[in-house]
């Protein structure tokens, strides 16, 4: 992987203010391109939603860069290193919230999904944002997610900025539209899978090795 050059540190830095000025970026991730905003800013928050003609039922997932920050804004009940064999990737962790975390981001329920994809252009991102980034799928509530700038140009009017990463995946293979396997580690010692994604076999294999059985159907 190439080093970033000034360019890189310019989209992050320009990505970066629109999000701190209270917009929504459009962001290539390790999955699909998603649509960030500050997950702290409940009116940024509510754009989002509006924005994917989203119903308010349906919850954000936030985007961290680094594991370490992760302990903020959640309350975790598994071993560090099985974090860390999971994140960075595209898996979306579901988990007890923390206080820390605004209020009117998915106030319906007291869990969090956590992503920290491996994508260095979002990790940079996440990096440079005070507190955590809200984030969803490029595309408008049950239409396909979105692998290149152009499958999502209806947005662009609403969105402050768009950070062109190129095709993401291959664009011929279903698989790839999927997005993050999701995986719920609220109950101690259990699993259970809320979105199969692109990533399950290897996702189960790893939260097996540290002894976790899936609950209970």
């Amino acid at each position: 992987r190439q080093e970033p050059g000034a360019g890189w540190r310019e989209a992050v830095a320009a990505a970066a203010g629109a999000l701190q000025a209270g917009g929504l970026v459009a962001v290539p991730t390790d999955t699909v391109y998603g649509v960030a905003c500050l997950a702290q800013d409940s009116a940024a928050v509510r754009s989002i939603y509006s924005l994917k003609g989203r119903n308010g039922a349906k919850p954000l997932a936030i985007c961290l860069g680094d594991v370490e920050r992760l302990y903020r804004y959640c309350h975790v009940n598994v071993p560090d290193e099985l974090l860390r064999d999971l994140l960075p990737g595209p898996v979306t962790l579901v988990l007890q919230r923390s206080e820390e975390l605004n209020k009117d981001l998915n106030p319906f329920t007291s869990l969090v999904g956590v992503r920290i994809p491996d994508h260095p252009f979002m990790r940079d991102l996440a990096r440079a944002c005070p507190g955590p980034l809200a984030l969803t799928s490029a595309n408008i509530s049950s239409q396909g997610s979105t692998l290149t700038v152009l499958e999502f140009q209806d947005l662009w009017p609403q969105l402050s900025l768009v950070v062109d990463g190129g095709p993401i995946g291959d664009i011929q293979s279903p698989e790839c539209r999927l997005g993050s396997t999701v995986v719920d580690l609220s109950v101690p010692g259990k699993f259970s899978i809320i979105r199969p994604g692109c990533a399950l076999a290897a996702t189960v294999e790893i939260l097996k090795k540290y002894g976790l059985v899936p609950e209970s159907s």
